[in-house]
């Protein structure tokens, strides 16, 4: 029997959102273990000078909290 636990993480980057993706996984590592998946709710981009300036994405990181 596993029990896992979701959490919400929204992420950001300059350069794409697979690197927002990425920096939430990266972060979330640090405290978190076991992450199984990351399901990403939303991506939005910020614009600056009808350029886009940061991608933007809330995810769903799903990881392990007890294993049998």
């Amino acid at each position: 029997m596993s029990v896992l636990k979701v959490v919400e993480i929204l992420g950001n980057s300059t350069e794409s959102f697979e690197d927002a993706v990425q920096n939430v996984i990266s972060e979330a590592s640090k405290t978190v273990r076991d992450i199984k998946s990351v399901y990403v709710q939303d991506m939005q981009v910020a614009v600056k000078d009808n350029k886009i300036s940061e991608y933007r994405v809330n995810t769903k990181v799903t990881f392990t909290i007890l294993e049998h």
